[in-house]
């Protein structure tokens, strides 16, 4: 088992979703997230002062998914994240040594 997490743009949680759905991927925790990457933040003007924004708002995806299912879920967010500009996020895998339903006790991929 893994677990996914993709830090992705605010505006690309919605197509994400869909996509995940329609792929037939359920479960799954999102969280708000600040940050910066590569772009470093950017500037604004407020009333006339101009000022650094370098936490950008981001979201953070979080899923446990069976070894088989890593590249499906990869590949369904990076297609749905993707504009192509710098700050469409990142994604990395973790592995999970057990998952554990509090609900049942079931334990490991029936537990997903």
């Amino acid at each position: 088992m893994k677990l996914i997490t993709a830090i992705i743009q605010p505006n690309k949680l919605n197509d994400i979703k869909s996509a995940l759905s329609s792929a037939g991927i359920h479960g799954l925790t999102v969280s708000n997230a600040n940050g910066y990457g590569r772009q470093k933040g950017h500037t604004e003007v407020y009333r006339g002062a101009e000022y650094v924004v370098d936490l950008i708002p981001k979201v953070r995806l979080e899923m446990v998914c069976d070894d088989i299912d890593v590249n499906t879920v990869t590949e369904v967010i990076i297609r749905a994240a993707n504009s192509g500009n710098i700050g469409d996020g990142k994604i990395w895998i973790t592995p999970v040594e057990d998952v554990i339903r509090i609900r049942t006790r079931e334990h490991g991929p029936a537990a997903i």
